[in-house]
């Protein structure tokens, strides 16, 4: 029997689509209106009387004014903030912190307003209803919908309740999913990852789970156990099965398994939510690219990566963006973040709308030659190898050996395999094929003598789940890094036998 809510959500969801459409067709409108909201709010801030924002007509006002800064330049300003000094960085205090591990800045305190959570809800919620907008599909609505989250648990920082983003973000569930909502608060309450998909397992092994979503690594995990306990696979048990909904990381070296353990496909959609706010989602079944959003108390900002490290690298808006250029993504919001560099490096797939990818992070490369390899180059070439000698991965790292004895360096694959390839030189071999003809300096290097060819190390099976439990970031938010341009965590790998 078909629900009120599976009902009502077809003619909700046309409306959104109306409402999303008319503010992506006019981005330069949205975007400005954006800007000029944040302006007005941040001028009673410490922020804005520091930065003259009194003064700030323009968006060459802004620039010449406020400085790209990443958290450790923003940190000042945090800090007062979490010492519960008000309108610092945003009229007011925050209403959370989400707390996240940051590699040079210790734990970092992102600030949560109550403007910017309600733009993360309705995010998560029109990347359904655009869904459904597309596809004309319901019937999940009925079903149970598991989010593979951290804690709910949060901590009093100062007064204000600080925790994960996932956690804080289950406070927000709407009324009319709570039935459906799944696991249970008490085992989304668990701290220990293994302990809770062992019972997420036990809960919802015989329930109608129509939704699943999470980091793929992760939900992975949760499908493996299920097939242990069943002895079907992940469709044959949720016959009702028929959305994953994900983020984190790039899905599609985790398709060919997830197809494997689900037994047959699914629709899925992506998202690209932080905890500095949720930036876009994938609004189209048939296109990879995410509908960027510009509507959202974000105004955003874009340098070309490869100009980014230059002393005054150019800024642009959204009007001055260009198809297949990799850009570091700057965000100024609603919660405070002012010229932010969030790390983030995307690429534009279509600019009416505008949808991006996401390509890597500005850190994450590979440069120990010059090559500057990125993660979309990586990804791209890993996919293309594994499809043509017809294997597939659990994970993979990639990191740069420098101290060659007797021979060339080279880049090492750390690859934990599902579907080993009958030659691992073959693999090896279209991989850097791959990679040589998207990376001109790469392909300069090998060609030139200075690297040799890349080369392969099998990770034990579920090797990559013991290194990140000895790290203590096993499960919730956390993700393996793909890229380094250091050894720490190869060495690591080996250091602890984790190789085969």
């Amino acid at each position: 029997m078909t629900s009120l809510k599976s009902i009502a959500a077809k003619p909700f969801s046309k409306y959104i689509q109306r409402k999303i459409h008319r503010w992506a067709n006019d981005p330069n409108t949205s975007q400005q209106k954006v800007f000029q909201e944040l302006i007005s709010k941040g001028k009673i801030t410490r922020f804005g009387s520091d930065h003259e924002f009194e003064k700030i007509k323009s968006y060459n006002d802004f620039k010449s004014k406020v400085p790209i800064r990443d958290y450790e330049a923003l940190k000042i300003y945090v800090e007062m903030v979490v010492a519960g000094e008000p309108d610092i960085l945003w009229p007011g205090l925050p209403l959370y912190f989400a707390k996240t591990s940051g590699t040079t800045s210790g734990s970092k305190y992102i600030p949560i307003t109550k403007e910017s959570i309600s733009y993360q809800v309705e995010a998560a919620r029109n990347a359904i209803l655009m869904y459904i907008a597309e596809t004309g599909k319901t019937k999940f609505i009925d079903g149970k919908m598991i989010f593979l989250q951290g804690s709910p648990l949060l901590k009093k920082v100062n007064g204000i309740n600080t925790g994960r983003l996932s956690g804080i973000v289950a406070h927000f569930v709407p009324p009319y999913l709570q039935k459906n909502r799944m696991p249970s608060w008490e085992t989304n309450c668990i701290d220990d990852w293994e302990e809770k998909v062992d019972a997420i397992v036990d809960e919802t092994f015989e329930e109608n789970m129509t939704v699943i979503s999470g980091i793929p690594s992760w939900v992975q995990m949760y499908f493996e156990k299920l097939i242990d306990r069943s002895g079907k696979t992940v469709g044959e048990l949720f016959k009702g099965f028929e959305l994953f909904i994900y983020g984190g990381v790039n899905y599609e070296p985790y398709r060919a398994k997830f197809e494997s353990l689900i037994g047959r496909t699914v629709d899925s959609i992506e998202l690209y939510p932080a905890s500095e706010g949720f930036f876009a989602f994938q609004d189209k079944q048939n296109d990879k690219g995410m509908l960027l959003l510009l509507d959202s108390g974000i105004f955003y900002e874009f340098v070309k990566a490869d100009e980014f490290f230059d002393e005054n690298p150019k800024r642009l808006g959204i009007s001055e963006v260009e198809l297949g250029v990799n850009y570091v993504m700057i965000i100024s919001t609603n919660a405070g973040l002012w010229a932010y560099n969030l790390g983030d490096t995307v690429e534009f797939t279509n600019l009416s709308p505008h949808r991006i990818i996401v390509t890597g992070r500005i850190k994450h490369f590979i440069s120990a030659f010059g090559e500057h390899v990125i993660g979309k180059e990586v990804e791209q070439a890993l996919n293309e190898g594994l499809s043509q000698v017809g294997a597939s991965i659990t994970e993979f790292t990639v990191a740069p050996q420098i101290n060659t004895e007797n021979e060339l360096p080279y880049h090492e694959w750390l690859i934990e395999f599902e579907l080993e390839p009958e030659s691992m030189q073959a693999l090896a071999n279209r991989i850097d094929q791959s990679l040589q003809k998207q990376n001109s300096y790469y392909f300069d290097l090998i060609s030139g003598g200075i690297l040799q060819p890349l080369k392969i190390t099998r990770i034990r099976r579920n090797g990559f789940q013991m290194f990140m439990r000895s790290k203590g970031k096993l499960g919730g938010q956390n993700k393996v890094p793909r890229l380094a341009n250091d050894r720490q965590i190869a060495d690591d790998m080996h250091r602890t036998n984790l190789v085969i």
